[in-house]
């Protein structure tokens, strides 16, 4: 798989520009997606699996994956095939969230949701052809990295997609719609799974294709957990705070739907304050790795600082 070459030499601490940073890795996985997923016979799914995997988005989360892959020593060329993976799977996950079953979205990405073009039928087969499809995608086109550490790669992947994961978490959250005596530690739970278990899929496995060790694995793990909840609460925030335009979807839908959110135990300000400790403690996990952890020292601050 040919790469942008920019891709190949990340930039020093001291002239770090996390703007340029993020538009040349999304540059590169956005051509990656485009190849990845040509239109074949039968069209119509190959066509709805595009559309939503191709409807934009920052794509933070396979750039984590090429991050935490050159952080630990590895390349973007190793882990780009991953970090399409996780990008499939995310995509999934946003098909089948829409859904009139779930969460009954009319717009993702600022575009009709995936159903509204295809139909429900074919919105469910498109997320289960994107879910199966990305696990392929690591086996087969993986290149320079042991098979050992892709077969590690696939098996937490899957974990992190599955019922001990986003699925679960998507339970426990469907279970608590409409309640009112939902404790912090569901809703702990529900994010750390639904949202955050992918999310540190994404930085651990990076770090497997790298070969890094156990304890820089635990250091990345920890890394990512933080910042996934803290993304998730600026989620909350900005679903209170913002306006559809901005968010590309619904805004408001949480209120709408009854679900209890870290703004409504918390309130917006508190809110924050948690959001930006995570990121902290987030941020200290990498010291160890000194100016090479920079990219992803300022993807944690962008998740804090962003608007929409």
């Amino acid at each position: 798989m040919v790469l942008a070459s920019k891709l190949d030499s990340p930039q020093s601490e001291s002239s770090f520009d996390l703007s340029t940073y993020l538009v040349e890795r999304k540059t590169a996985i956005e051509a990656a997606l485009d190849s990845a997923l040509p239109v074949i016979y039968p069209e119509k799914i190959y066509e709805a699996m595009r559309y939503s995997l191709m409807a934009g988005g920052k794509r933070l989360r396979p750039i984590l994956c090429v991050a935490s892959c050159e952080l630990a020593g590895g390349t973007a060329e190793m882990a780009i095939p991953t970090a399409c993976a996780m990008e499939m799977i995310h995509t999934m996950s946003l098909i089948h969230d829409d859904l009139p079953a779930m969460d009954n979205d009319d717009y993702r990405r600022g575009k009709l949701t995936n159903h509204k073009v295809y139909g429900e039928d074919i919105a469910i087969l498109a997320g289960d052809g994107l879910l199966t499809y990305a696990f392929e995608f690591i086996a087969a086109k993986t290149q320079n990295v042991p098979p050992q550490q892709v077969l590690q790669t696939i098996v937490h992947l899957a974990r992190a997609a599955g019922a001990a994961g986003l699925v679960g978490g998507q339970v426990v959250d469907l279970e608590s719609e409409g309640k009112t005596d939902v404790s912090l530690e569901t809703l702990n739970y529900i994010h750390a799974h639904k949202t955050g278990a992918l999310l540190e899929s994404c930085v651990v496995c990076g770090g497997i294709l790298a070969g890094a060790e156990p304890a820089d694995l635990q250091r990345m793990s920890r890394f990512a957990k933080n910042i996934g909840l803290a993304f998730q609460i600026i989620d909350d925030i900005l679903d209170i705070t913002a306006t559809q335009e901005e968010l590309g979807k619904t805004a408001g839908k949480d209120v709408q739907a009854g679900k209890v959110t870290y703004p409504s135990l918390w309130g917006i300000e508190e809110s924050r304050r948690q959001a930006k400790q995570l990121v902290a403690d987030a941020k200290a996990q990498l010291a160890v790795f000194g100016s090479k952890a920079q990219p992803l020292l300022a993807i944690a601050d962008y998740i804090t600082s962003r608007s929409y």
